[in-house]
């Protein structure tokens, strides 16, 4: 069993947006207290910009982090797939495409499924990333999978339905 999901989930999922929020939360806070004592209150701009941000980082954060399994391990002929308290055995010729995209951050696996899983449909997680300075490298691992995925195709295709 090899994970093929990064260490670094729990950080960008839970600790990230701790800090995020956080900063965001103390430069309120601090802007509202500096400016208490003034006659006319805080200005707009110290209130404005801490909330969009906010708002701004939450999409962001939806769209990129939260829907990320916690760990997915490469278990031979299936990946085992944790996210919560939730866990899936997803064999690789149920998958039906792998997108890999790099120009985001952490990189995103998004594994579409023939059959839906526990899951839904379609499984997200973050590779583990190499240092290269090559900015638009492939991922070795991930075209391996993508190669066995394939060939778990082909078997499946020529084994004889009941």
């Amino acid at each position: 069993m090899k994970r093929i999901s990064t260490k670094m989930t729990f950080f960008h999922k839970r600790i990230f947006p701790l800090i995020w929020f956080g900063a965001l939360g103390f430069m309120l806070i601090a802007g509202v207290v500096t400016t208490f004592f003034k006659a006319h209150g805080p200005p707009l701009p110290v209130l404005l910009v801490p909330l969009i941000m906010s708002v701004f980082g939450f999409v962001l954060f939806k769209k990129l982090l939260f829907d990320l399994a916690d760990e997915v391990y490469d278990c031979g002929d299936f990946l085992l797939v944790k996210k919560g308290h939730q866990e899936a055995q997803i064999p690789l010729s149920n998958i039906k495409n792998v997108s890999y995209s790099v120009m985001v951050n952490p990189p995103r696996v998004t594994l579409s499924l023939r059959e839906p899983c526990s899951l839904g449909h379609e499984v997200v997680f973050s590779p583990p990333v190499k240092f290269t300075f090559v900015p638009f490298a492939r991922s070795q691992l991930m075209d391996e999978l993508i190669d066995r995925i394939d060939k778990s195709r082909a078997l499946q295709s020529t084994v004889p339905k009941k």
